[in-house]
Formats: structure tokens, C-alpha cells, sequence
């Protein structure tokens, strides 16, 4: 992905040497960054890691942000600024989708923006700028962003060409992978949506059911993130909550079987399935469909055993009756937990 810069010939003049040895575009490891990239799944998360390993190909002082194309161009990961500019809609440098190193600094954004938008670039530290380096994000004729590093004011030094070639060329490489972030947000985003809406058309049925499934995903999900679960567990487990009674649309006898069997063929909902398959389970064995006792039954199914009792109780002293018998008595413990933070 890298060349390492070749060695000088043995009459190269002194400068072109230095040129040549180009100090400030360190060896790295891409199987290494790109592990770092997808142990962090997530777009803002692939763009800071970008952000850091372009920083370090640059060599010193250096901070930057990342924009991405979503009808208009917005922040979503900086390097070194602060957390305030994610989400601001910004016009910039960037427009024209070509490589560029701006000797002016930031000059350029200031002029593209409103005096409103000016303002949060003052609070960040960006109007003294002095070099900044403009690498877009395409992938076959697709402009997808930008990343914009910049040179910190008082840190001196400008961009080499072989920098600028090193950090295209990283830029570049990530560019693939922050196109399947891209487009597998946009599906959470509709695939969330949908459920959401198929599960409300279900309970308006039955009013007093009404919200019922987002309520349990609410703590469902809170007793998931007490656990320590992943982004992409925890993602699974909304799946579960939201569409634990979904089989209802058959009537309440065997909601659970039903309401699974919508999930089959769907590999990446597996353990959704699972945890709807078995959230009447008791811990005690004296559930259904299978009795399944203890951590026999999966934890999903237990989250929201114990997530479905809170809510159709609204008491905790009764959820707290049933630990160890009907509940997991770890989970109800934790629900105690999530529930006095919340006072």
C-alpha cells in the first residue's frame, strides 16, 4: 500500500537527499490500521482512525476533520478540534473533489461560510491556520468526502509532495470500506425505521399495547450497554426487543415461535431470533417453548424477559420478586442498577 522511499544515489546533492529520505512520511503497517479500522465498525469512527493515520504520515503538529457528502457536506470526525464541529454542515475546499494544499490556510473555508458557521471555526481554533491539505474520498466517480488536515498554527513546516502522495494514497485505500459503512447506515437507518413502523401498526390493534415494544427496547438497551455490549450486539438486541411480540399479528398463543420464524434466513438477525424464539422462557425451567433453565437460555432472551416484566408491571419490587425464579437474578440486579442512575 506503502513504498518505503528508495536510498539516494551516492552523487545526489545533499537537498535532494533530504527530499528523497522524506523523514515525515513514516513506515506504517496497513494490516495493522486496517484491524483498527474494522474492530471500530462505524463510519465516524473508520474516518478518526483515517484522520490519525494520515496525521502521522504527515508528520508534526497536526489536526484535521473529515467530511462526507449527505446532500450536503457534513462533519462527521475530527482529529485534535472539538467534538462541537461533528454535525455541522460546512461548504469548504473541498467542493471541486481534487487534491489540494491550501497555503492560505483556512482562508478559503472562512469565505465559504456564514458568519454563524465562522464562529464555530473561530471556537475551534481554525482561523490561524497556516497549511492545510485537502484529499478527497472518491470511489469510481463517487464523491463521497473529504478528509482536510491541518498544519497547527505556531507548528511550522508545509506538505511535501511524497507526504501528499502517501496520505492519497491512504485516503485511497479506506475509501472502499467507508463506502460499506455508508451504505450499511443507511440500511440500519431503514431497517430500524421499518420495524419501528411494522410493530406500531401491530399494537394500534390493541391500545393499551401501544409503545410497548419501545419500551422494552429502551431497557433492553440499557441493561445491554450495563453488560458491556458491543455497538453490534447491542444493535441485535434492539432487533430482538422491538419485534418480541411481532407473532402477536397470529394471535397470543405461540407469539414466540411465530414471531421467530419471521426472523429465518435472515443470518445477521440469528441470535434476534434466538432471544425472540425464547423470551417466555423461564430461569427456573417452567416456561416455554422449550423450559430451558438458567444460562441455558440465551441472554438476549433473558434481557428481555426482564426488560418485558419492568415494563408491563412499571414496579421493580415485583421484577425483583421474580429474580430466581422466573428472571435472572443477575439481570434484575442490573436493572436496579440502570434504574437508580436514571433517578
Amino acid at each position: 500500500m506503502f513504498r518505503r522511499p528508495r536510498p539516494a544515489a551516492p552523487n545526489t546533492p545533499p537537498e535532494a537527499q533530504a527530499a528523497a529520505a522524506s523523514p515525515a512520511v513514516p513506515e506504517t503497517d496497513p494490516a495493522r490500521v486496517l484491524g483498527e479500522l474494522l474492530a471500530r465498525p462505524n463510519l465516524t469512527a473508520v474516518l478518526e482512525q483515517s484522520l490519525a493515520q494520515a496525521a502521522a504520515l504527515l508528520g508534526g503538529e497536526v489536526r484535521g476533520f473529515a467530511v462526507i457528502r449527505r446532500g450536503q457536506d457534513q462533519v462527521v470526525g475530527v482529529l485534535g478540534y472539538p467534538r462541537s464541529l461533528v454535525g455541522q454542515t460546512l461548504s469548504g475546499p473541498w467542493s471541486a473533489m481534487r487534491p489540494r494544499i491550501l497555503t492560505g490556510g483556512s482562508s478559503e473555508l472562512y469565505a465559504a461560510n456564514s458568519e454563524e458557521i465562522r464562529t464555530v471555526l473561530d471556537n475551534a481554533g481554525m482561523r490561524e491556520v497556516p497549511v492545510s491539505l485537502v484529499v478527497p474520498l472518491s470511489e469510481r466517480g463517487r464523491h463521497l468526502g473529504a478528509l482536510v488536515l491541518d498544519r497547527a498554527p505556531g507548528g511550522g513546516g508545509t506538505v511535501t509532495p511524497q507526504q501528499q502522495e502517501a496520505v492519497a494514497r491512504w485516503a485511497q485505500a479506506v475509501t472502499p470500506l467507508l463506502g460499506l459503512l455508508e451504505s450499511r447506515e443507511e440500511w440500519q437507518r431503514t431497517a430500524r425505521q421499518l420495524a419501528a413502523s411494522v410493530v406500531e401498526a401491530v399494537e394500534s390493534q390493541e391500545f393499551e399495547s401501544l409503545g410497548h415494544a419501545r419500551a422494552v427496547a429502551e431497557i433492553s438497551q440499557e441493561l445491554g450497554r450495563a453488560l458491556g455490549l458491543t455497538e453490534r450486539e447491542l444493535e441485535e438486541l434492539w432487533f430482538a426487543a422491538t419485534l418480541h411480540d411481532l407473532g402477536k399479528l397470529h394471535g397470543e398463543e405461540g407469539h414466540a415461535l411465530v414471531g421467530a420464524n419471521f426472523l429465518h434466513g435472515v443470518p445477521h438477525l440469528a441470535e434476534a431470533q434466538k432471544a425472540i424464539r425464547h423470551h417466555h422462557e423461564r430461569w427456573d425451567g417452567q416456561g416455554e417453548p422449550d423450559k430451558l433453565a438458567g444460562e441455558d437460555i440465551p441472554l438476549y432472551a433473558r434481557i428481555l424477559a426482564v426488560a418485558n416484566a419492568y415494563v408491563r408491571t412499571g414496579d421493580l419490587e415485583r421484577v425483583r420478586a421474580q429474580a430466581g425464579k422466573g428472571l435472572d437474578a443477575r439481570l434484575v440486579t442490573a436493572l436496579e442498577k440502570v434504574e437508580k442512575r436514571a433517578r
